[in-house]
């Protein structure tokens, strides 16, 4: 690849650029389907039909080989024999060693296997030559085979990009690209289809599949009134839904391109294997060169040959490709992996760094709470019932949108006759005074209360309080609150046994109600009434608590937590009722809107850094091994190319693990 060069990665992308060779290639097939590089690569199994040819290929070659093997001929046709089935089983390789070279690329996968297998025929080794890159190439065949089944998977995995729209224009339907659709303009969703945008249902009443956007595997019921999401997929009934954003804007859209750009931004992991490489392969050239030459000198009854071949094998072990490519795609598993349980994460750090997570920092509304306002009790005097209370209360509130009057009118569940209210009057920050069936209502805070000199009862209740007097009698009290999430208290308690340190609730709501739910859900710091700049300087100070290589996370949901979330090391937007500018701030998304996800997101970055690391390990632990085997004349090149394809296969099938998570 050219030094330099960035372009979008798509979604089933994953960036690789220092190694250059048929390793680098299987990873330039999970990073792009660019015509381009195919032509500077290799084309080598893209689909069935590329598979089948490959293998066609190689089991021509082997007949030529098991020919010049079996039957005895003579010296020249025994050598065109092995040169056929070498040239048919490794010809690619030699040419493609021949281009880098030319474009400056040297020490690579490529080079290595020509000059140990090309050597081995200067040396009379004919059968080991083409043996070696025989087996070597049906490694990479089953290799190539691994890798795309994990690219098929992810892709699989958020194949949610819809082909088209039902656009409604007057009495007809035409099927158009959802990118013609513009805000306003009716889609028609039939049984079966993807939503292709985001909009409001209009008429109509289905159960939609969400699991491609949230993981959660229960079919959502939807109908008039109901917000849809594109990405969704409509199960059973018809639905006219309002488009409420553009393509480029809706959800749909958003969540491809944070998939499609997440490998981009690499984990250390995987910069400190790049830096390996780079000088790695170098050395062990220069190692296997000096190997060749040398001993002869030194040793006696040392003979070129040997050290020859001795250095040959080397080259083979050398090859560090169970690195290459077990690295960056066990990472972009585990982004995948994630997904499929509803959290999108934007990039391979962000999955390493939550591995370090010491401090967690929460929003309070829409975030451990559902953000949504409802009665939660109604406190009568016993004069009125509560029914009676909760009709005076939503007739005095009727008029008005704020999402406390909202709750009200919800909770009474009935139509308002406004015909039977008179002299309406709000009074700004304290409440609604007006005359309903002959009786003068008044609705408010204590404010009100004690404007109007009526005596009140006090409550601790988390939660809005109005307080209602009738004909200037006190009457009783409602209370408005907004539910703590079903999972949040489970969320918090898990988060503590997988090694969160401290965990901490910022929010602009009254400290009675911030401390109420901290303490119910068991959070170890809780500050309230803050402005948004506020909260970015709480998060500053907290900042300074964790360990030099700890990392903060904050989770949030509204606008004002955008700057939070851009402040922190690890930004956590609620994806579901989460506004834009929180999403975009973020590097991990929940999709579901449930706080224990943060869990599984957790769960599954230690897992990912578990994978990765035995693949490193494994892959050094046996290199090392057999590297001083082949120095020391013990290991052959059969050995050699079990330590370079072998454990390459057994690395990429262990990264593959990553994607299972149905158990996390």
């Amino acid at each position: 690849m050219e030094k330099g060069r960035r372009k979008k990665l798509k979604l089933d992308e994953l960036k690789y650029v220092s190694y250059p060779s048929k390793t680098q290639d299987r990873v330039s097939r999970i990073e792009s389907n660019n015509k381009s590089e195919e032509k500077q690569g290799h084309s080598h199994s893209h689909g069935e039909g590329e598979n089948r040819k490959e293998m066609i290929r190689l089991i021509i070659g082997a007949v030529f080989f098991a020919v010049a093997i079996i039957f005895k001929f003579t010296n020249i046709i025994e050598f065109v024999l092995y040169l056929i089935s070498y040239i048919l089983v490794g010809g690619e390789v030699v040419l493609r060693a021949v281009k880098n070279i030319a474009r400056g690329e040297v020490f690579d996968e490529n080079f290595l296997m020509t000059i140990a297998t090309v050597g081995a025929f200067f040396i009379g080794e004919y059968p080991e030559g083409v043996a070696v890159m025989l087996f070597y190439q049906v490694g990479e065949f089953f290799q190539d085979v691994a890798v795309n089944r994990s690219r098929k998977s992810i892709t699989a995995l958020m194949d949610i990009r819809p082909d088209f729209a039902n656009l409604k224009a007057g009495d007809e339907i035409k099927k158009v690209s959802p990118e013609e659709v513009k805000i306003g303009e009716n889609i028609v969703i039939k049984p079966g289809e993807k939503v292709p945008l985001d909009g409001t249902v209009l008429e109509g009443k289905s159960m939609v599949d969400t699991s491609a956007l949230t993981g959660e595997s229960v079919p959502r019921s939807v109908q008039s009134g109901d917000a849809i999401l594109g990405g969704f997929i409509n199960k059973n009934g018809l639905l006219t839904v309002e488009v409420t954003k553009e393509f480029g804007e809706s959800t749909v859209s958003k969540i491809l391109s944070l998939v499609e750009n997440a490998s981009s931004k690499k984990a250390p992991t995987e910069n400190f294997i790049t830096k390996f490489a780079k000088y790695y392969t170098p050395v062990v050239v220069m190692v296997a060169v000096l190997l060749a030459i040398v001993p002869p000198f030194f040793i006696s009854g040392a003979t070129f040959s040997d050290w020859i071949y001795r250095a040959l094998v080397f080259l083979v072990i050398s090859c560090p490709c169970a690195l290459v490519i077990s690295i960056p795609l066990g990472f972009f598993g585990g982004i995948g992996g994630a997904s499929k349980n509803g959290v999108l994460i934007k990039g391979g750090n962000y999955l390493e760094a939550l591995n370090n997570l010491e401090i967690i920092v929460f929003d309070k509304t829409g975030t451990l709470t559902k953000g949504v306002f409802n009665v939660t009790e109604i406190r009568n005097n016993g004069k009125y019932s509560k029914d009676e209370l909760l009709e005076y209360a939503a007739y005095a509130e009727s008029f008005s949108n704020h999402p406390i009057a909202v709750s009200i009118l919800k909770a009474y569940g009935k139509e308002v006759n406004k015909e039977e209210i008179e002299g309406y009057d709000e009074i700004s920050g304290h409440g609604i005074k007006v005359k309903v069936k002959n009786k003068e209502v008044l609705a408010g805070n204590t404010k009100l209360m004690n404007k109007e000199n009526i005596k009140f009862e006090t409550s601790e209740a988390a939660g809005t309080i109005v307080h209602i007097a009738i004909d200037k009698e006190y009457a009783g009290y409602i209370i408005i609150s907004d539910e703590v999430k079903e999972d949040s208290k489970e969320a918090i308690r898990n988060l503590k046994e997988i090694g969160v340190k401290k965990t901490v609730m910022l929010t602009g709501d009254a400290k009675s109600v911030g401390e109420k739910i901290a303490t119910f859900l068991d959070l170890d710091e809780v500050h309230a009434e803050l402005l948004p700049d506020q909260k970015v300087e709480e998060l500053e100070k907290l900042d300074k608590l964790k360990s030099p290589k700890g990392k903060l996370a904050f989770v949030g949901d509204g606008i004002n937590d955008a700057p939070v979330l851009a402040r922190a090391d690890i930004g956590m937007a609620m994806g579901g009722l989460g506004s834009d500018a929180a999403i975009e701030a973020a590097d991990v998304v929940i999709m579901t809107d449930e706080p224990s996800k943060i869990v599984s997101a957790v769960k599954i970055a230690k897992r990912t850094r578990k994978i990765v690391w035995q693949n490193i390990i494994l892959a050094i632990v046996v290199k090392i091994i057999v590297l001083i085997l082949g120095a020391g004349g013990i290991a052959t090149m059969w050995e050699a190319v079990f330590a370079d394809v072998g454990v390459s296969t057994l690395a990429i099938i262990n990264a593959m693990r990553i994607m299972r998570v149905k158990n996390i």
